[in-house]
């Protein structure tokens, strides 16, 4: 019975306890469960998160940028609208990084002039195959998807897309480090490749590219000792300074250049009116369709469906030309 506490023992604990002490030989274990316990979370040392959550953003931000540029520079090549944009960023390590990855695939070793290490670009069969088919005229209609290596002619043709991408990140990690991205190696086979230990830390990029109802994946794998030298470049002051640089002359330029080589439909009218059905079906050739216009009033000249200019009917070389004279009204009647 020795163990026992008496009522005047009993009344000093607890009122230890409302004072929120603990006992004489533990004296801040109670109080500090209590006030740390918001604090605690799972912690997991295989994969420690080398790269701050500030980082991460600021190349989530970087590579928007140059999901932008290089969906503009596909959609340029192929003729047709490519959606690009960055879907997910996340810290794994690189063995988690190459078990993610389908078999076969197209993956490309980079080197990177100004850093020390190589990266990964991978792109997925699901639209590496439409986009060869689409160089080569098919209409991805009823595509198949092969579950095979790809040839040495489609890898030619798989070049011309990776050489544009290279390009777009030189241009957009050129305001953080003097880089120059290049093609060293491709494989089929991802598990062949180890550019760095199973355990190191990676940043991976995934960005989602749409062509049509054809959609994909391409995923940057960044090592973390490739990057660790610019890290303390990627802060949020730097990157302020960098949004501010990527609005400069050089992109206008680089946008200007993009939009003078798309083409844009042009029509010239004669002139408008409206007729009958029944004169329409006893036309024949000879016959005179009188129009409200002038004969010696100004051709209206549309651009994509809106009036741009007006002009002149001539002939130049044995051909009929219009010679431009002036802008047209957004308003002037055909």
């Amino acid at each position: 019975m020795a163990d026992v506490l008496d009522q005047a023992e009993v009344d000093a604990l607890l009122s230890a306890v409302d004072a929120g002490m603990g006992t004489e030989n533990e004296p801040e274990v109670f109080s500090r469960s209590r006030t740390r316990q918001q604090d605690i979370r799972t912690y997991d040392f295989k994969r420690p998160e080398r790269v701050s959550k500030d980082q991460m953003r600021s190349l989530e931000a970087i590579h928007e940028g140059f999901a932008r540029n290089f969906g503009a520079s596909l959609s340029a090549f192929l003729r047709t609208i490519v959606e690009v944009r960055v879907a997910t960023i996340e810290q794994l390590t690189y063995s988690e990084f190459i078990h993610s990855l389908p078999n076969p695939t197209c993956f490309n070793l980079l080197n990177a002039r100004g850093l020390e290490g190589q990266l990964c670009l991978e792109i997925s069969p699901l639209i590496v195959y439409p986009i060869i088919d689409r160089l080569l005229g098919g209409s991805n209609a009823e595509l198949f998807i092969p579950q095979r290596p790809l040839t040495a002619i489609e890898w030619r043709l798989v070049k011309k897309i990776t050489d544009r991408a290279l390009t777009h990140m030189t241009e957009v990690w050129a305001n953080l480090v003097d880089v120059e991205f290049s093609l060293a190696e491709t494989e089929s086979n991802p598990h062949l490749v180890q550019i760095v230990a199973p355990n190191e830390v990676v940043v991976v990029i995934g960005l989602e590219l749409k062509m049509g109802t054809r959609a994909g994946t391409m995923t940057l794998c960044l090592p973390f000792n490739v990057v660790e030298p610019i890290m303390g470049k990627l802060a949020t002051q730097s990157w302020l300074a960098y949004q501010r640089k990527a609005s400069s002359g050089q992109q206008r330029e680089r946008l200007t250049a993009q939009v003078k080589g798309a083409q844009v439909g042009l029509r010239a009218f004669l002139a408008s009116t409206t007729i009958t059905v029944d004169d329409l079906l006893h036309l024949q050739p000879g016959d005179i369709i009188p129009t409200a216009k002038p004969a010696d009033s100004d051709l209206i000249v549309q651009v994509e469906n809106r009036n741009k200019f007006a002009g002149r009917l001539y002939q130049h070389k044995g051909m009929r030309a219009i010679r431009i004279t002036r802008m047209a009204d957004p308003e002037e009647s055909l």
